[in-house]
């Protein structure tokens, strides 16, 4: 149980979103309405990962409805009540006042489509604002305004104890949540990591130092510490710069923090030494490194090289046959890196004889291969 919100399940980011987007898909399937099922609240730590579940949760439903999914993102720290409620003004005959829709909930109610109404910062949001959301969470209604019938209402938000701008919920409003709490999870992000073209720099060094995935400063004045947000922005700057970590250094330590930075700037200092990835590739090298942190580099660059060239069959099986030289171990985080490439790619790896033969010298060594 969380040490922190002792009462409510804790999840990993891939699990909540499994969870929820079984739960949605399950509803649009069988016709249940939205409003049948609870809002939903995550809470957890800056940059683990809560908004990222959401755009998940969306393109599942997405992919498995084949209905077009709108998401609207709403910081409520950045609102007021009036500002939830509209701005009112004279109706026709200047005998009453009405309330103007806010543009938050111009939504498309076509059957096709389905809405997300995502309240990020909700804990961030003074209590007055806090309250304004109660009709939102429960009767999907504020003042005059109704959602669509096919909206979904979701929030997050910071925990008290994560010495963020947070603000103690109502119990009012609590009540009127599903509470789950969204944990870091290396081997959870890793499969994102993955699927999501995160620089092998970057996993590569996780894989080694898995605590350095998020490092919550709460108990200091830190301005710049690892989390899964920050490790995403040293990614898109190291993307940037064509994995030119000199170019970019100086805005890495501001992401993450100098000491880090220093740790990390010198672990990526031995893929220099590693051998060409082409040629494991192409079945020209069978030379294998000796040390831990140049195999966690190694492992990652054929991940990273493979989700380039997924349907590069030839060069995939090479580097699976290459894998049977790797140590145990590191083979199979090897194959667990290929499996996470894309959504059904062990049905396309399945095929290859390569793989095959991996399956029966290794298969004992990894529990649950899917």
């Amino acid at each position: 149980m969380s040490k922190t919100m002792p009462t409510i399940p804790i999840l990993s980011v891939d699990k909540a979103v499994e969870v929820l987007s079984s739960t949605y898909i399950s509803a649009i399937q069988t016709n249940t309405p939205f409003k049948h099922i609870p809002s939903v609240m995550l809470w957890g730590a800056p940059g683990v990962g809560k908004s990222q579940a959401i755009r998940q949760i969306a393109a599942a439903i997405e992919e498995e409805t084949g209905k077009r999914c709108a998401v609207t993102d709403v910081r409520l720290l950045l609102f007021n009540p009036i500002d939830l409620r509209g701005i009112p003004t004279a109706n026709a005959d200047k005998t009453l006042a009405i309330w103007l829709k806010p543009q938050i909930f111009q939504m498309n109610p076509d059957p096709s489509v389905v809405n997300i109404l995502f309240l990020d910062e909700i804990s961030a949001a003074p209590q007055s604002v806090q309250a304004a959301a109660y009709q939102i969470t429960l009767d999907r209604i504020i003042g005059e305004h109704k959602l669509p019938d096919n909206c979904i209402v979701l929030a997050a938000g910071n925990r008290l104890t994560d010495k963020s701008v947070s603000f103690k919920m109502p119990k009012a409003l609590a009540n009127r949540l599903c509470h789950l709490e969204i944990e870091s999870n290396f081997d959870s992000w890793l499969r994102w990591a993955i699927s999501a073209g995160v620089s092998p720099l970057v996993t590569s060094f996780l894989s080694f130092r898995h605590d350095y995935l998020i490092e919550n400063e709460s108990s200091t004045d830190s301005l710049a510490f690892p989390t899964p947000r920050s490790w995403e922005m040293v990614s898109r700057l190291l993307n940037m710069a064509n994995q030119n970590l000199d170019e970019v250094y100086p805005m890495i330590s501001g992401c993450i923090g100098i000491g880090i930075a220093g740790e990390f700037k010198t672990y990526c200092q031995i893929f220099a030494t590693l051998p060409k990835i082409a040629d494991i590739f192409a079945g020209r090298c069978t030379i294998v490194p000796s040390s831990t942190d140049a195999l966690y580099a190694l492992v990652s660059s054929m991940i990273s090289y493979a989700r380039e060239h997924k349907y590069d069959f030839a060069a995939i099986e090479n580097s699976i046959s290459y894998s049977m030289l790797l140590p145990p171990d590191f083979s199979v985080v090897h194959i667990r890196g290929y499996m996470a490439i894309e959504k059904n790619y062990r049905d396309r790896l399945i095929k290859m004889p390569a793989f095959t033969k991996w399956l029966s010298a290794r298969g004992k060594h990894i529990n649950g291969l899917r």
